[in-house]
Parts: C-alpha cells; structure tokens; sequence
C-alpha cells in the first residue's frame, strides 16, 4: 500500500477567494508543502496555476523525479480585462509507483476536459481530472489518499468513485 498525497492549494496570490472557507489560512507556503509531499508520501499529485508567478514559484521547487503535465480546460471562465483565456493548468505528480497502461484510460500527460460549474467553491476539479491524476500518479484501490485541501471532497469522491471501476490489464472487469 502506498500513500498518496493530493494537493490543490489555492493558487499563488488567490487564498483571498477562500477567506469565507472554514479551513482558510492565507496564502499557501508552497516550500513547507514540497516538502511535507516529499517526506510524508509515496507519490503525489499537486495542482497549480498557468501564470508566470505561480511557474516561476514552482519551477526550482519541483523535485527532478515528478513531472509536468497539463489539464486542457475544453471550456474555460473568461476573466473581464484578460484578452487571453487561462484555459489549461499545470499539474504536478510524483508518481508512486510506475503507472500501468490499461484500458482505462489513455496514459497522456495531459488531459482535456471542462471545468466544474456551480460546485460550492472556485477550482473544484473535474472527476475526469481527478480519474485521470490517480492513473498518472501510479495508484491502486488499496493506497491510501490523502486531500491536503479537501474543499468540497470531491477528490475524495472521486477516489471512491475511480477505486470501484479498477482493474489491472490480465483482471475480469
């Protein structure tokens, strides 16, 4: 059994959106959650945004064994003022354990998808997103996930939902 973390933080300069939220607690330290993923996990996924404060904070941060990959938002929120949609999202997984192709999904590293509308908070992800995490981070049924920043718990819904459609290439579905 692994451990694996899921990290979607409020995103660099964006904690003031969250400042209703009950667990809110400012801006995110995003050195001091490197390295708790690094020390406390097997394997973990982490979230963030496609501007240049946000890569530029990441970017010597990022241990060399995890890789960037990239959620395309088919249809994205236009901001008022910002000519240029942000329509993808780097997202960041260490994997715990080599991911194994099957038919569940194709092992890209990105993934493309809508965004969630009217789900209680800003960023809750996609399950098509978090299915998709889950397979390139390595999981299996028996690891343990753990959401650093549960929100809404629709990873953690995910993760039940995901779990109960596995099967490993060889296994009857």
């Amino acid at each position: 059994m692994m451990r694996i973390a899921y990290a979607d933080p409020p995103y660099p300069g964006s904690a003031h959106l969250y400042r209703d939220h009950p667990d809110y607690a400012g801006e995110v330290d995003y050195r001091a959650l490197l390295e708790r993923l690094e020390r406390e996990f097997d394997g973990w996924v982490l979230h963030t945004a496609a501007t240049p404060r946000a890569i530029k904070l990441l970017a010597l941060l990022i241990p060399d064994a995890a890789r960037w990959m990239s959620w395309q938002k088919t249809f994205a929120a236009f901001k008022k003022n910002v000519s240029v949609a942000y329509a993808w999202e780097p997202v960041i997984v260490k994997a715990a354990r080599k991911p194994v192709v099957s038919t569940r999904e194709v092992m890209r590293d990105w993934v493309a998808c809508p965004i969630t509308l009217k789900r209680g908070l800003i960023g809750v992800k996609p399950e098509a997103v978090c299915h998709w995490a889950f397979e390139m981070v390595g999981a299996r049924p028996e690891d343990e996930l753990i959401d650093l920043f549960p929100g809404t718990g629709a990873v953690t819904k995910a993760w039940g939902r995901w779990r109960h459609k596995f099967t490993l290439p060889g296994e009857a579905a």
